[in-house]
């Protein structure tokens, strides 16, 4: 029986991850996380920090481009 978790930034979810030897598996549940897609992370946390650092990536950019 494998163990699946939903991993959330900023509310939404990013993905989901599943327990496989060694860790946790990231699947993206949209483009703006593929960046981790198929990542292996040692715990859930991991995965949730690197999903919310890309989530602050993209609104720290989405701010720039809207003061130009």
């Amino acid at each position: 029986m494998s163990e699946a978790y939903v991993i959330e930034a900023a509310g939404a979810a990013a993905g989901v991850v599943i327990r496989e030897r060694g860790g946790f598996r990231f699947f993206a549940a949209t483009p703006q996380f593929s960046a981790i897609e198929q990542q292996l992370f040692r715990r859930t946390a991991d995965a949730e920090k690197a999903a919310r650092a890309l989530q602050r990536a993209a609104n720290d950019n989405q701010s720039a481009r809207a003061w130009r």
